[in-house]
């Protein structure tokens, strides 16, 4: 008959232990001190441009070029928040022709804020890949804040002719990557 006693006493003391807790102050001013840093990666641009492309009836254009609206800064969020960005290209070459690739950041206006160029060598037999980063903080990327516009031309430099059945094309992939600090 004791150990109905003792699982009594024992279910009792378990139940006094369970009831009792511990509590703290909580200090919701915490919530004033947040500091977010997220970052955003995107594609910029992308074309992959067949060489046959760079002749219309039988002539060659020396020049191609896209002026895409680029109107993410125009966020007044993004703007404040903003605090780096990085911007990659990759160019991939397989026509026997070089190419230099021109960028000119424009804003609303259309005057230009900042410019930047490579050069993408004749494709030869092997791969043929050229990249580039450019960074943009402080004064540079108050620049960068003031783009709605980022101008791609193409520039084919003299070389061996290109007719509508020529091979190989001139591929472009670009990213931006955004570093944003939310207070």
């Amino acid at each position: 008959m004791k150990l109905p006693v003792l699982n009594s006493v024992f279910s009792l003391f378990l139940l006094l232990l369970l009831s009792f807790s511990c509590a703290s102050n909580l200090d919701y001013d915490q919530a004033n001190n947040i500091k977010l840093e997220p970052i955003f990666v995107a594609n910029l641009a992308y074309f992959d441009v067949p060489a046959h492309e760079f002749v219309t009836n039988d002539v060659e254009q020396s020049v191609i070029f896209d002026v895409p609206t680029v109107d993410i800064f125009n966020d007044g969020f993004f703007r404040k928040s903003l605090k780096k960005v990085e911007f990659f290209y990759e160019m991939e070459n397989t026509i026997n022709r070089t190419y230099v690739v021109n960028l000119v950041f424009l804003d609303r206006t259309n005057q230009v804020v900042h410019t930047t160029n490579f050069t993408v060598p004749a494709y030869t037999g092997l791969e043929n890949k050229v990249t580039k980063t450019e960074i943009f903080e402080n004064t540079q990327l108050d620049l960068l804040k003031r783009t709605t516009k980022i101008a791609f031309t193409l520039k084919m430099l003299p070389g061996a002719p290109l007719n509508e059945n020529s091979s190989g094309k001139l591929i472009l992939r670009s990213s931006v990557t955004a570093y944003l600090v939310v207070e």
